[in-house]
């Protein structure tokens, strides 16, 4: 089962979201406080398990509606996800 580990930061402090076998799925924004990090997590666990997946690697992707789980390429063309609430603000990013 993964988890959800809280780091400070040199900024504050952000969350991982590990997998069982302890690889980082998802990285938070850097928040000011804790309980802010911690509605972060909340977030996930709400918005998650509802996301819709809009994959736009694929030409003429459909659009999905928040939350939703974005595929996309980064800057060096790996690929990627993020994890957009109802409110469509990012509150989770994976690793390339």
């Amino acid at each position: 089962m993964g988890k959800f580990l809280i780091k400070k930061t040199k900024t504050g402090i952000k969350f991982d979201l590990k997998a069982s076998n302890g690889e980082v799925i998802a990285t938070s924004e850097v928040y000011r406080s804790e309980g802010s990090c911690r509605k972060g997590i909340a977030s996930v666990q709400k918005n998650a398990p509802v996301a819709a997946v809009e994959n736009q690697t694929v030409e003429g992707y459909a659009t999905e509606k928040h939350p939703k789980f974005e595929i996309y390429h980064d800057k060096a063309g790996e690929f990627r996800f993020r994890l957009k609430a109802t409110n469509g603000q990012i509150i989770a990013v994976s690793e390339g």
